[in-house]
């Protein structure tokens, strides 16, 4: 006889919560093998796939593609022994009897969880249902009663004619009438438009939304990486009181560094950029003065200080802003610096970030420079106290030796928070990561 099991949304992270689901890879009625992937959904910023953790006949998919899921809450329907009728639908829940004190049913957990669902994953009970987002419909316009529709026969029949509801015209003629030029304005403002931002553009931030009648919108549900970016802006923006303190720099030195290292063979296979350098520096900077790396912790009223550096490099994707950070930075070479910053990037972009890689970092660097932008005032990450904001790097005349050259210039910008950092320390430290950018052979000294 068949054997239906419901899969839940398990637990891919830390403090997950709940997850979307972006992609099924399976549909009902196939078969799949132990460790099949089952389903894309993206959380936390990162894209996961789900093995199947049975082997057998997909009776029901549970939740839709866009839809977002609690964790707990079953996916997919799998018939584990698929002997009886394979299209049977799988058998209504039955209401949970009430388990005897201190009884726990195999695999699950004393704490009334479903245990380990995947290896590595485990699920809280189950304590929401799907919500399937919806795009909201453009609000129309308020209808008014045929009473009060002021227009003359004419006018009446051109509406007609253009299909405009008059209902939604307002009248700028004597007394509130509707002329002929208010129907062809509103026939006019009517037709649908193709924007530079038009769906058919390939646009991927207009994917899933829906385009107003007049084609000058589209609303786009907020996704995991958007909302929870902005959440965690919010919260840091409201929570911490920030200051930003400036800088303008020599890094010629740093530019010549960085093609040396491009042309030594230890660098061989690794993209060497002034990030590398910048992000040294700013390593160096917090040694030599480690209270900034430190958090807030409203809830105990304690000041946490980390000893270590976790650096988070903030990367812009197609799915939005991710700040993955690279574990122990302090303790890295040059070399092995490089290659973490690579492989960081490349995995952001793809969409494959873990949780873990995005959870305690210490400090972040934001590269606005790649833009082509002079600085900011970034905000910081809920959790850390410090961002380094790297500007942008030109030829621009300097005085050096006391006299006018062309040498590469650029700006950085540090905020911190103000209730663990000082305006003192925060300076010295800015002024400890100009001084390795403008001469690098300092970091032989404090390194």
């Amino acid at each position: 006889m068949p054997k239906f099991i419901d899969f839940p949304l398990p637990d891919v992270g830390e403090g997950l919560t709940e997850a979307d689901i972006v992609d099924w890879k399976v549909a009902v009625g196939d078969t799949v093998e132990v460790n099949d992937v089952l389903v894309e959904i993206e959380t936390a910023k990162s894209l996961v796939e789900l093995p199947s953790p049975h082997a057998g006949l997909i009776t029901a998919i549970l939740a839709e593609v866009g839809a977002t899921v609690d964790v707990g809450a079953p996916i997919i329907t799998i018939d584990i022994d698929p002997s009886g009728e394979p299209n049977a639908a799988p058998p209504a829940p039955a209401q949970a009897e009430p388990a005897e004190e201190g009884a726990t049913e195999e695999g699950a957990t004393e704490e009334g969880g479903s245990g380990g669902v995947l290896v590595g994953y485990g699920t809280k009970v189950p304590s929401a249902t799907r919500r399937p987002r919806k795009a909201a419909p453009a609000q129309a316009a308020p209808r008014r009663s045929e009473a009060v529709i002021l227009a003359k026969p004419p006018v009446r029949k051109l509406a007609k004619d253009l299909g405009v509801d008059l209902a939604r015209v307002p009248g700028t003629g004597p007394g509130g009438i509707i002329t002929r030029d208010d129907v062809r304005e509103a026939e006019k403002s009517s037709q649908v438009e193709n924007l530079v931002v038009y769906p058919g553009d390939d646009r991927p931030w207009l994917d899933g939304g829906t385009v107003s009648a007049d084609g000058r919108q589209t609303r786009v549900p907020v996704r995991s990486v958007r909302r929870r970016t902005a959440e965690a802006m919010v919260t840091s923006a409201f929570t911490a009181p920030h200051v930003t303190v400036f800088t303008t720099i020599d890094v010629t030195r740093t530019m010549k560094l960085v093609e040396r290292l491009r042309e030594d063979k230890e660098f061989d296979g690794v993209r060497v950029t002034p990030l590398l350098i910048a992000a040294k520096a700013l390593i160096l900077a917090i040694r030599r003065h480690p209270q900034i790396s430190a958090a807030w912790d409203d809830d105990a009223q304690e000041i946490v200080y980390k000893h270590y550096i976790n650096l988070g490099i903030a990367a812009a994707t197609d799915r939005g802003l991710v700040v993955p950070n690279i574990k122990n930075a302090h303790r890295m070479g040059l070399r092995d610096l490089a290659d973490a910053i690579a492989d960081l990037t490349r995995t952001a972009r793809s969409g494959k970030t873990p949780v873990a890689a995005m959870q305690d970092g210490t400090v972040t660097i934001t590269n606005v420079g790649v833009f082509g932008i002079d600085t900011g005032t970034p905000i910081l990450n809920p959790g850390e106290s410090a961002i380094l904001a790297f500007g942008a790097i030109s030829q621009r005349p300097w005085v050096h030796k006391g006299k006018i050259k062309p040498r590469w210039v650029t700006q950085l910008a540090l905020s911190f928070d103000h209730r663990l950092v000082d305006g003192e320390l925060g300076s010295r430290v800015l002024a400890d990561v100009a001084a390795v950018l403008e001469r690098p052979s300092r970091a032989l000294v404090w390194g």
